[in-house]
């Protein structure tokens, strides 16, 4: 008898650990860090992510290491920087060990049912079959967004994937663990179709009409001189050309930019219906809900239209994480930390308590929002790259509490930035050849030498890192002559 109450004793005073939990990411496109209205926008409406955040943890600076659609996705799956994970040789390409230790991959083998819908975006290497990687796979892309339906409606890419969404969690069981990502194409801009508003930036019927009566304030950094301090190679960039697609005139940037808030909206009004269906399924209780971007955005800032740049503009990306399972006492916090694109692949694995590849190169989030500060000290500083091929400029650099350093390793001479974030808040000066700040661009340096050296070193010349602009078009067969 005594042996019993004893093990009464021990059982019920052991903590309850409750089953795996599930987790829903929400992956936005091209959205600047600042395009919620609970971090402050005047603007923009998303009360859906804003009560995620009020309930959970907002990240006021989160970044991603490489700002560009594909590398951030491959960041995001490999748990890799982009200099670790991609082919040398072949840069628009990741390795095949990166690719074989996916984080959806080693969801799977701890038991979780996994779902990816939406945009892919992901260049593995030969072979590499992304619907394999899942238990439910859709790519779903954009050009078009609006897309026919059977009935001949049209219907946004958006809406489509949050249904699959919905049809995902309605055939799940409590008795299993599932980790579905959902990833938007909004709000990326239709490179195909330049029209201003429903032509660019389309958005969905849900959004009709929204801040058609707001006038959109100019850029704060959009005065003319900004965008003439740049070196020549930036005024010549992608990031300029795309600018006269979008904001060239005061009535373009108006119609453009209302259509960009209206697919963020888009996107807010399509996560509230797929929480709707969690809620009703039984299963928010045990649902961690993540909510971020691929990269920045610039909408008129220094006179650009893109991102692909060192600017806070292009690296810094909301990020938002709801557990439901946190106390009251620790929801609602705005965490200060540095984290990073990279730190979500990590953080996934540990909620699920799955094997943590070796090669993972981030850090769990998991302290921070439980709020327990046992992973203190954080990161203070992180390695930012960009090496995709042209159009795009490829460069390297750090970031830390005060300073931001990069170089554009392919310019000849390779260019360097040294901005001063307690000088020049918005990094508009450069320090580079002030000698006040020589020591701090060479300790900068010797900081993004060790750090791209960790992962390899640099890279290769320019020619010799697989497809260069155009090639392949010589390659292709040539049509036959149509009959006379």
């Amino acid at each position: 008898m005594a042996r019993l109450l004893v093990f009464i004793f021990f059982a019920l005073s052991a903590p309850l650990f409750a089953a795996p939990p599930n987790i829903l990411f929400f992956f936005a496109d091209d959205q600047r860090y600042d395009t919620l209205s609970c971090a402050g926008h005047p603007i923009v409406q998303t009360p859906t992510i804003d009560k995620l955040a009020a309930d959970g943890v907002r990240f006021k600076n989160a970044f991603v290491t490489t700002s560009v659609c594909w590398v951030s996705r491959a960041v995001l799956f490999t748990g890799q920087w982009a200099r670790s994970h991609v082919q040398r040789n072949a840069v628009p390409q990741v390795r095949p060990e990166a690719a074989a230790t996916i984080y959806p991959v080693q969801l799977r083998q701890a038991g979780y049912t996994t779902a990816h819908f939406g945009k892919w975006h992901f260049k593995g290497p030969a072979g590499f079959k992304p619907e394999q990687q899942f238990d439910a796979f859709e790519q779903i892309g954009r050009s078009p967004y609006l897309k026919t339906m059977p009935d001949g409606s049209k219907k946004h890419e958006t809406d489509i994937i949050c249904d699959r969404g919905i049809d995902f969690i309605k055939a799940q069981s409590k008795d299993k663990p599932f980790c579905m990502q959902l990833s938007f194409n909004a709000a990326h801009a239709e490179d195909s179709d330049h029209r201003p508003g429903i032509g660019l930036y389309p958005w969905p019927s849900s959004t009709d009409g929204m801040y058609e009566d707001r006038s959109i304030p100019p850029p704060r950094l959009g005065d003319p001189a900004i965008f003439e301090a740049h070196p020549q190679f930036l005024k010549d960039s992608i990031n300029r050309q795309r600018w006269f697609w979008g904001y060239d005139t005061p009535e373009k940037y108006q119609t453009n930019v209302r259509a960009y808030y209206r697919m963020i909206s888009g996107i807010d009004k399509g996560i509230a219906r797929v929480l709707a269906v969690l809620k009703e399924a039984g299963l928010a209780d045990n649902t961690i809900i993540v909510y971020s971007a691929d990269n920045g955005y610039y909408l008129g800032d220094r006179g650009f239209q893109g991102k692909w740049s060192h600017f806070e503009e292009s690296l810094r990306v909301p990020m938002v994480i709801y557990d439901p399972r946190l106390p009251k006492e620790k929801r609602g916090r705005v965490a200060e930390e540095m984290v990073l694109n990279v730190d979500l692949p990590a953080t996934f694995i540990a909620w699920a308590g799955a094997k943590r590849p070796d090669a993972y190169e981030g850090r769990s989030l998991s302290t921070i929002v439980d709020g327990d500060g046992s992973d203190k000290p954080w990161r203070m500083h992180f390695f930012c790259e960009h090496l995709d091929l042209p159009p795009t400029l490829t460069w390297e650099g750090i970031r830390d509490s005060r300073y931001v350093y990069a170089r554009y390793f392919d310019q000849q001479p390779p260019f360097e930035f040294l901005h001063d974030l307690e000088q020049d808040r918005d990094e508009l000066k450069n320090f580079a050849d002030d000698p006040a700040h020589a020591e701090a661009l060479k300790k900068m340096r010797e900081l993004c030498n060790a750090e791209m050296n960790t992962r390899g070193g640099a890279l290769p010349p320019l020619a010799q890192r697989g497809a260069q602009k155009g090639e392949g078009a010589a390659k292709k067969k040539k049509k036959a002559p149509k009959a006379k």
